[in-house]
This record gives structure tokens, sequence and C-alpha cells, in this order.
């Protein structure tokens, strides 16, 4: 497809590094000649100096042959305007940028009809919503949702004692009574899609599928303590950190927000009364133990500086809290997080660059089948994505056993009427099925491309 990404800061540079890995012929334009310099020296991209929301510019970009126009300049309503401008001008889907939470579910519904628009991104929102969910299920490191919430990819972190270590994988699912798949596993930088004989060790990261209902005995099974997180201490009031606070005040969880600048506490405290805000340095020791880091259930970093919110991070793990979640923008930044042991970190570009990749593969479905969703699992190691089976695809009703399905592929999960079939060799797929495939090294863009 040919994409245009308007706007080449951290998010559009996210975003076009992503697309290009799925071999889209990609255009950039910026206002600033460094930024548009910067990107086409190191991506293989071509760059258009000039105002992303001007006519003329975008048909010099060639924004009236494009399939896919990204808007997501530092300006909301400079995104807004550039999208429907390149509509007018004959691009065929726009994204658009909104981070303004003055902008409710009613007015952006509106904005999106009347402009046009095919999507709307919140990157804080969405990393709000990122961490909120974790925090849900806090012995997990990521969680992603499959077909209408009914099964998930969890991400978790084995640990000494873990219940499930050393035992192989098909005897681990025998002596439980429901169906589980341990589909990828990280070990000492390599990602593996095990099988039946593979056994576990402490210190690995694992993706397992298993339907939402049986995610506790899942966690039980594992010996991975589950305790509700009641309270929270964020610091860093951020966009970001109002989105999260308000989600954890609508679900009755208490929150202390820690903030160095006296404007924002105020500002804070205007918008969300639910919160206890504190203005004090959170990389202050003494201040964190004052104000109660020993006693919360969860410790979330969003202030805009990694180095800090990697530090508080790891002081918040030595002190044995509960849950503790880094936000974390650099790329250099996020290896040194891995390397010293960080539990969960959250990317909002990385995110970001994902749901387009994702809605970038929808766009290109084959008849054959169609991707429904797409998440990007182990740092983005591994894919997972979600298929509907349509008639033209040439093997239904096989049993799985007998399919020559490539290498480093797994098909993790069948879904018929809503129903999840965790899946064994006797097991086939049906029309009309949704099949769940987890791909370690390769992407996927059709179901078909499983076979050999």
């Amino acid at each position: 497809m040919k994409v245009i990404v308007s706007g080449c800061g951290k998010i559009g540079a996210a975003i076009v590094e992503s697309l290009l890995k799925e071999k889209h012929d990609i255009t950039v334009i910026d206002v600033d000649k460094e930024v548009v310099e910067r990107v086409t020296n190191r991506y293989d991209v071509l760059g258009y100096l000039g105002n992303g929301a001007s006519y003329d510019v975008l048909l010099g970009a060639g924004a009236d042959k494009c399939d896919l126009f990204i808007s997501v300049t530092a300006s909301d309503e400079f995104n807004m305007l550039s999208c429907f401008v390149a509509k007018k001008a004959g691009a065929k889907n726009t994204v658009a940028r909104i981070r303004n939470s003055e902008y409710n579910n009613d007015s952006l519904e509106f904005i999106k009809n009347e402009l046009g628009l095919n999507v709307i991104i919140n990157p804080e929102l969405l990393t709000a919503q990122t961490i909120f969910n974790v925090l849900e299920l806090p012995s997990a490191t990521s969680i992603e949702v499959f077909s209408s919430s009914e099964t998930e990819m969890i991400e978790l972190s084995l640990k000494e004692g873990s219940k499930a270590l050393g035992i192989p994988l098909y005897e681990l699912r025998k002596k439980h009574d429901f169906n589980f798949l341990v589909c990828l596993v990280s070990r000492d930088g390599e990602v593996y899609i095990p099988n039946g004989h593979f056994t576990l060790q402490a210190g690995d990261r694992i993706g397992v599928f298993v339907s939402k209902s049986n995610t506790r005995k899942l966690l039980k099974a594992f010996g991975l303590e589950h305790k509700p997180i009641k309270s929270v201490m964020i610091i860093g009031a951020s966009k970001t950190a109002y989105y999260l606070s308000k989600l954890l005040t609508d679900a009755k969880t208490s929150v202390k927000l820690i903030e160095i600048d006296k404007d924002k506490c105020e500002e804070f405290s205007s918008v969300n009364d639910k919160i206890s805000v504190i203005n004090g340095d959170g990389m202050s020791q003494d201040l964190l133990l004052e104000e109660g880091i020993l006693e919360v259930d969860a410790f979330v970093t969003l202030t805009g500086k990694d180095e800090q919110n990697v530090l508080m991070s790891v002081y918040s793990q030595g002190k044995n809290v509960q849950k503790t979640l880094t936000k974390i923008n650099r790329e250099e930044i996020l290896d040194i997080s891995k390397s010293i042991g960080l539990e969960t970190v959250i990317n909002p570009k990385n995110l970001v660059a994902d749901v387009l990749v994702r809605y970038a593969r929808a766009l290109e479905n084959s008849k054959e089948s169609k991707i429904e969703t797409l998440y990007s699992l182990l740092s983005g190691n591994a894919e997972a994505g979600e298929f509907k089976v349509l008639s033209d695809f040439k093997h239904t009703n096989i049993p799985l056993k007998n399919l020559k399905i490539n290498e480093n592929i797994l098909i993790a999960g069948i879904i018929r009427n809503r129903e999840i079939i965790i899946p064994c060799g006797e097991d086939v797929i049906l029309e009309g099925d949704k099949v769940i495939v987890i791909t370690a090294g390769l992407s996927l863009m059709d179901l078909g491309d499983i076979i050999k």
C-alpha cells in the first residue's frame, strides 16, 4: 500500500519503522527540514518538506493516490485538517492523532463522521488503558484480548518456586482440568514456539493462550499470587496520568499522584477531585516513604523523563511493591530497562505503531481469509493474529495433525460459535471459525500462509 505519514516526531518515526517492515511504500511530510532529512536518511522512505494541511503539498506527496494517510503532529486540530484535506484530495483512508481530553466520545464521533476520518488514535488514552488492563491482572506483564473479550493472551514472568517449572508442557496441561496453551517462551534473548516436551525455567517470559473465564485458574496453577489492586501511586501529572486516574477512580481504586510542578498539581486537582494530589519530587525517597509507597499495591511512573521513570521503578521494585509499571519512550532506555529487570514496561510509541500496523493489515485482507486482530508480543519478537475463515480457505475439515504447517507458526486457538477450542491434533478448522495464529520472527498476511 501507499502510505503517507504527516508529522515525523517520536510517534511518527515509530509508525514509519513498523509499516516499513510490512513492505509498504511510505512518504513522510514535515515542516522541519532537519526532521525530514533525519527520517529519510534512517529509513527507505520518500520525504516531502511542507505543510501537511496544504492541498498543494498533499498532492505533491501523492495523497490523491495513497491508500492510507496518517497525521500525527503535535496539534490535534492540524491533524484533523490534514486528514480532511487529504480525504478531499483522494486519500482512501485517514488516521488522525487526537489527544485533547476535552474531546469526549460524542464530539469525537461527530468529528470522525463529519471529517470522514477512518480512525482516531489517542496515544495517552491507549497507554492508560493498557496500564489499567495490567493492573486488573497484576501477575501479568501484558494482556491482549481476542474475539470480543472471550479469550486472552497473557504474558507472564516465571520466578523460582513457580509450579510450572521443570515439567514438560504436555504433562503440565494434563495436570489441570481446564484448557490453556503455552504458545511462546522468551529465554536468554531468544523466542521459542515450544512443543509439548518443552520445559519451563525460572526467568522465562511466556505467552499463554487461555479463555478469560479460566484466567484465575491459570495463575493459581502456575503459583502466581493474584491480589487485587486497591491502591495506586502515580508519579507525574501527564495526560496519560489523567486518563489512568479516571479509569482507576471509576473502578473504585484509591489513587495518589505526585507531581513536582505546583501549577500542574492544581490543574489536576480541579479535573479529578477523587484522587489525592501531592506537590513534590517523586525522585525523593523520603517523600515516597512519607506518602506510603510501602503500603500501595501498585506504583506507576509517568513523567516525561525516561531515566527518572526507570530509577523510581527500580526503587519501587526494591521495596517489593506488588506491581510496578514504567512508561519509557526511548528505545535505548527500553533496552536498558529490560536488562535491569523492570517487570512491566509500557512504550506508547510501540502501542500506537501496533494499532496502525493492525489497521494497515486489515486494509490488505485477501479474499481467502480475514485478519480481525493483530498483536505484537514479547516486546515485538512475536505476533498473534486472529483470522476469520472464509469459504475460499482450502484446508477446512482436515485434522490439524495432517496439515503441513510452516515452521515458527502455531495454531493457538479456534473460536467457534463464541466457544474457545484449545486445539489438539484431531481438531479441524471450519468455515466461519476464527483462528488464533502465533508466529515468531515472521509476519502473516493471510491464514493460507500458515501452510507449506
